[in-house]
């Protein structure tokens, strides 16, 4: 017998299949193992599957070679998380189509649920790169987790910003993880998955990079991000796409503004006219959040040069001597004993969860609150 998370690999790897699909034939035959164990002729009457694609699910073991895949992704210290683990991150499975399985080089953490996302093109000008770096820099000093997708340009300096401020940052890669793409980013992709965050992908370990891969790749950047930043891109641009998919999911989308002369500031501009917050400064952002500010040495705006990571942990010990709001001030109440699950947490102050969200998070950012092994929230 297989297990489902050895099914989600198997069925992951198979063409044509995808996870719109593979929700449907669950929704039919029950589970994941029951779609690969299943005849050719019941998974032919599943809506959407036809006479090929029943072929291809029926035949899987002499397409593809399991064992070798997970051995490979064993040897490597890549671990495979699907969508059978506890560990599969929350704010994908509410996607259409969420990722059946995440090939992660490095760790997840329970604190990357805080997670904006920087994009941006990946031709940048010296401004690009100067805000891109910046703009991640006081996002992760201040505790939030960076998420990009390891191009060139705005990219991996959005990565490189994060590491500079000693936070977290999550690169997905359109790429299998066998075949990191682009290859010159290798070193910053060692760099994230030796303690700085993690790589992530979607794809079998030595799927080589597409046209199509892409685009799959910026839903689950979208997905992932309470917010999308876009830095720098021109009028057609990849990293519109993922802004739109942002957009299109209920999440602020905010753009920096640039030259209306510049081409490559163009994509940038026509989101604000069409409705995006423009923001000049990570704390921007931070302010909408409610978050506390940033140390005063990074509370710069894009152009600056005052980077100084060993003050990146001031916003937090400076946060303590901060009054507390009625809801936070209830929510250590409730605290004051054990660690809580988030279900009772929701039970005991009555709060709403946008709310709870938001104040747990500032109380997590002022070292207020800790997370506990199995999801528990308690005071420090």
């Amino acid at each position: 017998m297989m297990t489902d998370r050895e099914s989600y690999v198997a069925l992951n790897m198979l063409p044509k299949i995808g996870p719109v699909r593979v929700r449907r034939l669950i929704e039919s035959l029950g589970g994941p193992e029951q779609v690969l164990s299943a005849t050719h002729s019941r998974l032919q009457v599943v809506d959407g599957i036809g006479p090929e694609i029943a072929k291809i699910i029926h035949d899987w073991e002499s397409r593809i070679d399991l064992a070798e895949e997970i051995r490979e992704a064993n040897q490597r210290g890549i671990e495979v998380v699907t969508l059978a683990d506890e560990t599969y991150p929350a704010a994908l499975r509410h996607l259409y189509d969420p990722p059946l399985v995440l090939y992660v080089w490095g760790d997840l953490q329970e604190r990357d649920r805080h997670a904006l996302g920087i994009v941006g093109s990946r031709k940048c000008s010296h401004y690009g790169t100067q805000c891109s770096r910046q703009f991640a820099f006081q996002l992760a000093a201040s505790g939030m987790t960076v998420v990009s997708g390891l191009a060139r340009g705005i990219d991996t300096h959005a990565h490189e910003g994060a590491i500079a401020a000693k936070g977290r940052t999550i690169a997905v890669i359109g790429s299998g993880l066998g075949q990191v793409y682009p290859p010159e980013n290798m070193g910053l992709a060692e760099k994230i998955a030796s303690g700085f965050g993690a790589v992530v992908s979607e794809f079998p370990l030595h799927t080589a990079p597409s046209k199509k891969t892409f685009p799959m790749r910026n839903r689950i950047v979208a997905g992932w991000s309470q917010a999308m930043v876009v830095v720098e891109c021109p009028a057609w641009s990849g990293a519109l796409i993922t802004a739109n998919l942002a957009g299109e999911m209920g999440k602020p989308v905010y753009a920096v503004p640039g030259q209306i002369d510049r081409p490559s500031s163009a994509g940038c501009n026509r989101l604000i006219r069409d409705g995006a917050i423009l923001v000049t400064g990570g704390q921007d952002i931070l302010d909408d959040f409610q978050m506390l500010p940033v140390a005063d040495s990074i509370q710069v705006g894009c152009g600056s040069t005052s980077e100084k990571p060993d003050r990146s942990g001031e916003a937090t010990s400076r946060g303590a001597d901060l009054p507390m709001s009625d809801d936070e001030q209830a929510i250590l109440q409730v605290l004051d004993q054990d660690p809580m699950l988030m279900d009772q947490l929701l039970e005991e102050t009555g709060l709403a969860l946008p709310t709870l969200n938001a104040t747990l998070l500032k109380l997590e950012m002022t070292g207020r609150l800790r997370q506990f092994p199995g999801g528990r929230i308690g005071r420090k």
